[in-house]
């Protein structure tokens, strides 16, 4: 789910080296920052890439399997449950190409593109059909409206814990419960995980990258695919990785037990060796539930800022568990590009999205960044009504 990344513009603040990101950096959304200990753990790694020693290599593939065993604690999963892609695209890509046979897909209309395309792709060519749902001006399902659109030939759903724009978290278990246990339910979970605790045991497939929330850079993404579904899915892009036998004399030899059956090759280990690092520093900050308790506090002050200068507030109704490190709001009567520029130059990193601007902030966002904001909107607000009053004829 990558944002197209834009270059911040040189009035902003520049991040100390060895530091991390500038205390205005609001874009974790897009892209987080890779954290210390991820990137101890892929210089680590990257040293054992250099080396010939077997036992060296021993300790880099070691890496990938303890990444491995992070993910499954985090995800409530047992490790042979647990596969390593490149992305979170490629996951999905490649739960797509395992859904062999009859059936049609739902996903709803708001959904991010990264969640739509595989589904799109592998229809008409051995995959189930796509079905778009969702009420006007609704970007979200639930499960009232997952029950009007539950056909008899619905095999799956698939979502994202948290939406892109609105932050809004998906229901998951309510979602579940409605499918059942004849229907999987698919998540996309790379704006969730990291940032607010998910209800991940009723996934059925889950797929995360490691580039946002969970700060570990590209080239790695958890791809879960749970027991009580895997006999469902074929090998579709499972290659010589993916099977008991890859020397075998004779080909296709049986897939290997869990989700490593739909690898396509080896895991990029140091990427693999980043995103454990990174799932292993989520727990030392007290996990999921902690970590999204002072993330939400943080969002909560910066959209507190933002609605005291005017700014009308996207799904402003949400509840404190609704919504996860994402909030989006506009400001009335202003151009959203000289909004978005304003920003910037102040020193706050975000991303614009039409009329809206996006704020995504972390845990080491300091409080300083929702001074920041509000100074930055005060400016314009106040601009545009002393450029108002000078404009008035006078009686």
């Amino acid at each position: 789910m990558n944002d197209q990344i834009q270059c911040p513009v040189e009035t902003a603040t520049p991040a100390t080296p060895g530091r991390g990101p500038m205390a205005g950096y609001l874009d974790y959304a897009r892209i987080g920052p890779v954290s210390r200990p991820a990137l101890a753990a892929l210089t680590t790694a990257t040293t054992l890439a250099t080396r010939v020693d077997p036992a060296d290599l021993d300790r880099l593939f070691a890496l990938s399997e303890a990444a491995r065993t992070s993910a499954a604690r985090l995800l409530d999963a047992r490790p042979h449950e647990i596969a390593l892609a490149p992305s979170t695209s490629n996951g999905l890509f490649t739960v797509a190409a395992a859904l062999h046979g009859a059936g049609t897909v739902l996903v709803p209309r708001g959904e991010f593109p990264a969640n739509l395309y595989p589904w799109l792709r592998f229809a008409g060519r051995g995959g189930p059909a796509v079905r778009l749902v969702g009420a006007a001006g609704q970007r979200h399902i639930t499960p009232d409206l997952l029950r009007r659109h539950l056909t008899p030939d619905v095999t799956a759903l698939t979502v994202s814990a948290v939406d892109s724009l609105t932050g809004h978290v998906a229901p998951l278990a309510a979602l579940k419960e409605v499918l059942g246990p004849g229907r999987l339910l698919i998540v996309d979970a790379i704006q969730g995980l990291g940032a607010v605790p998910l209800e991940a045991d009723a996934a059925d497939i889950l797929v995360s990258g490691g580039q946002k929330w969970l700060r570990a850079g590209w080239g790695a993404a958890l791809l879960l695919i749970r027991d009580r579904c895997a006999e469902r899915l074929a090998p579709g892009l499972g290659g010589w990785a993916g099977v008991t036998e890859p020397f075998a004399p004779q080909h296709p030899a049986p897939p290997l037990p869990g989700a490593a059956a739909h690898l396509a090759t080896n895991p990029d280990f140091l990427a693999a060796a980043a995103i454990g690092a990174a799932i292993d520093d989520l727990f030392e900050q007290g996990g999921p539930a902690a970590v999204g308790a002072r993330i939400r506090d943080t969002l909560a002050d910066l959209l507190d800022r933002a609605r005291q200068a005017g700014a009308e507030v996207l799904l402003d109704g949400l509840g404190p568990h609704e919504r996860a490190g994402i909030g989006t709001f506009r400001l009335p009567g202003h151009d959203p590009a000289t909004v978005h520029r304003t920003l910037e130059a102040a020193g706050l990193i975000t991303t614009r999205r039409d009329e809206w601007i996006r704020l995504s902030p972390h845990t080491s966002t300091p409080g300083a960044a929702a001074d920041l904001l509000a100074e930055a909107l005060h400016t314009l607000t106040h601009r545009t009504t002393h450029s108002q009053e000078s404009t008035c004829p006078t009686n």
